[in-house]
C-alpha cells in the first residue's frame, strides 16, 4: 500500500468499513478486524489512492457519422481530403444524419474547408468539423440551423465567429464554440446520453478513476444528467465520483448569470458542485494564447485575451466576495502574468491562498512567474499528453524557447501544488509516462513519486477535497486502485503494461480484472 503520507509512505493491508478507511497497517493486524467481512487477498500487488482525474470533460454529440482521417491522437488532415469524405459520406447516408470529424490547426484556418464548400459537399446533411483541441470548429448551413445560430448575431464576449459576405463563414473559436454544446446535448435522445455516460463511467473505473472533476458546461443539464445515469446504473450510484466544477457561458453584453444559480434539488451520491471556470484565452495550438513574445511560426502575433482585464479583475472580485473557487484556463505567459497582477492588486497574498485559485494547463509559468504563483497559493493543473506535442509545440514557441515553457519539476520544487488531469486520453498510466519523461522538456520530468502524487493527493487539494481523499489514511473515503505492477519500480518501457486489478469507490469494487463487472 502506497499511502501517500509522508511519515508513513507504505503499509501492508487497510481495512474498510461504511466506505471509510477505518485501520492501516500489518496484514496481521488488519486481519484480526476482518471478521466475516469480505477479505482480498492482493498477491502482492500495488495499491494507490485512486486515480483523480483533475480536468475531465464529457460532451455528447449527435447521432450521426463520425470519421476518421488518421490514427494520430492530433489530427490536421488536408482539407481537400476532408472535403472528399464528406462527400463520399453524405453520398451513402440518410439525409439529416450528421458527419463529424476531428481537424487540426491547418484545416482549420484554411479558407477551402468553410460553410459553402460544406453545403456543396454535403447539402442535405449536417456537417461539423471539430478542432482536436476543442478550441475551434467549422460547420456547414444545416448544422448552424440545427444549432440555432443566426447569420445576425453578434459574438459572445470571448468568442469568435467568422464572417464573409454578410454572413457566417461557419468558422468559430472560443466562447462561439463552447455556447453551443448544451444545444448539441439536446439533439441527442436522453436514453442515448445515459448510456454514453454510464459506457464513459465505466471506462473511467477500468483505468481505476475514482474521481473526475468535470467542467460541466450547464451544470442543471450537467445534474440531470448524472441523476437519470446513477437511476440507470446496476447499483443506483456511479462507478466514480463526479465533482461538477460551473463553466458559464457568455452573451453579446458579457458574461451570463444564469448558469451560476444554485442547481435545484439534491445530488446524487457521490456527486458534488464547486469552483467556477473561465477561459482566458486559447491554445498555443491556434495560437490563442496570448504570450509575451510573438509566436515564432507567426512574427507579429502575440494571440489574444477572451477577455478585457476588467472583466478578469471582476471576476476576481466576485471570487473575494464569494470564497468561490476560481479556476482559469491561462496558458500564455503573458495572461498569466496579468492573471497574478490583477491578484495582487486586490488582495493579500494569505488571502487568495485560502481560496486556492487554479490555473488550468500551466504550459506558461515561465520562471519569474513561479514565486508570485508560490506567494499567492495558486494550485497549477497540468495535463501529461500536452507535454508531448512534438514538433508542434517547438513550431509555435521556438525549439530553444520551449525550454521556457511546460515547467513541472520547477514547480514541484518551488513547493507549488500541481495536479494531473487528463484534458484527452484518459489513461493515467500514459499520463504517469509522459509526465516522468516530459517529452517536449525532459528537464522539467517528475520523479514518478511525484507524478503519482499529483494525480491523487495533488488533485484532491485542487479540488479542495485533501481532508477525505487522496491519501490512504483512517478517515479517508475508501478510493484505491490496486495496479498488477509496482509503479516505483517496473522499468519505464514496461509501465504501461501493468493492469488495473481492482477499483474501489467508497469502499465498494467498481471494478474487477477478473470478472469486469457490467452497471
Amino acid at each position: 500500500m502506497y499511502t501517500g503520507e509522508g511519515k508513513k509512505p507504505f503499509a501492508e493491508a487497510v481495512a474498510i468499513s461504511g466506505g471509510r478507511i477505518i485501520a492501516i497497517g500489518t496484514s496481521n493486524q488488519v486481519l484480526t478486524l476482518a471478521g466475516t467481512a469480505t477479505t482480498i487477498q492482493l498477491q502482492g500487488r500495488l495499491v494507490l489512492p485512486g486515480w483523480n482525474d483533475a480536468h475531465a470533460h464529457f460532451l455528447i454529440e449527435p447521432d450521426g457519422v463520425t470519421f476518421l482521417t488518421s490514427h494520430s491522437p492530433t489530427p490536421d488532415p488536408n482539407p481537400l481530403i476532408v472535403l472528399d469524405s464528406v462527400r463520399a459520406l453524405a453520398a451513402r447516408t440518410p439525409p439529416g444524419e450528421w458527419i463529424q470529424t476531428s481537424i487540426g490547426e491547418a484545416a482549420l484556418a484554411s479558407s477551402a474547408l468553410r460553410r459553402d464548400a460544406l453545403d456543396a459537399a454535403a447539402p442535405r446533411h449536417p456537417v461539423s468539423l471539430t478542432a482536436w483541441t476543442g478550441h475551434g470548429a467549422i460547420f456547414n448551413s444545416l448544422a448552424l440551423k440545427a444549432l440555432s445560430v443566426r447569420d445576425d448575431e453578434p459574438d459572445p464576449m470571448g468568442g469568435f465567429q467568422e464572417r464573409g459576405g454578410g454572413r457566417l463563414s461557419g468558422l468559430v473559436h472560443e466562447y462561439a464554440l463552447y455556447r453551443l454544446a448544451p444545444r448539441f446535448a439536446r439533439l441527442r435522445p436522453d436514453s442515448a446520453q445515459i448510456e454514453d455516460f454510464l459506457d464513459y463511467a465505466a471506462g473511467l473505473a477500468r483505468f481505476g478513476i475514482t474521481t473526475i472533476q468535470l467542467m460541466g458546461l450547464d451544470p442543471d443539464q450537467t445534474v440531470s444528467l448524472l441523476r437519470r445515469a446513477s437511476a440507470a446504473s446496476r447499483t443506483g450510484r456511479l462507478p466514480v465520483d463526479v465533482h461538477v466544477i460551473r463553466f458559464p457561458m457568455t452573451t453579446a453584453s458579457g458574461r451570463s448569470g444564469e448558469w451560476m444559480r444554485p442547481v435545484k434539488g439534491p445530488l446524487p451520491e457521490g456527486v458534488t458542485i464547486a469552483g467556477t471556470k473561465y477561459i482566458l484565452d486559447g491554445t498555443p495550438i491556434e495560437r490563442g494564447a496570448l504570450l509575451r513574445r510573438p509566436y515564432a511560426d507567426r512574427p507579429g502575433w502575440y494571440g489574444r485575451l477572451n477577455f478585457p482585464p476588467d472583466t478578469i479583475r471582476k471576476i476576481l472580485q466576485e471570487t473575494l466576495a464569494t470564497g468561490d473557487q476560481a479556476i482559469f484556463h491561462a496558458v500564455g505567459d503573458s495572461t498569466i502574468s496579468l492573471l497574478l497582477s490583477l491578484m495582487r492588486s486586490l488582495a493579500a497574498d494569505s488571502t487568495w491562498q485560502r481560496l486556492r485559485v487554479r490555473i488550468e494547463h500551466g504550459d506558461g509559468v515561465a520562471a519569474d512567474l513561479i514565486a508570485p504563483i508560490k506567494r499567492l497559493g495558486i494550485v497549477v493543473v497540468q495535463n501529461p499528453t500536452h507535454l508531448a506535442l512534438g514538433e508542434l509545440a517547438a513550431a509555435r514557441y521556438g525549439s530553444t524557447r520551449l525550454k521556457e515553457f511546460q515547467p513541472l519539476k520547477s514547480l514541484v520544487e518551488a513547493g507549488i501544488p500541481v495536479a494531473f488531469g487528463s484534458d484527452g486520453a484518459l489513461d493515467p498510466l500514459l499520463n504517469i509516462m509522459l509526465a516522468s519523461v516530459h517529452p517536449d522538456n525532459p528537464d522539467e520530468a517528475l520523479t514518478r513519486a511525484a507524478a503519482i502524487a499529483a494525480y491523487t493527493h495533488g488533485s484532491a487539494f485542487a479540488e479542495r477535497a485533501e481532508r477525505i481523499k487522496g491519501s490512504i489514511a483512517v478517515g479517508q473515503v475508501a478510493n484505491l486502485v490496486v495496479l498488477t505492477q509496482n509503479l516505483f519500480t517496473v522499468p519505464m518501457a514496461r509501465l504501461q503494461n501493468a493492469k488495473v486489478a481492482y477499483t474501489i469507490v467508497s469502499g465498494k469494487v467498481v471494478y474487477d480484472m477478473e470478472t469486469t463487472p457490467g452497471r
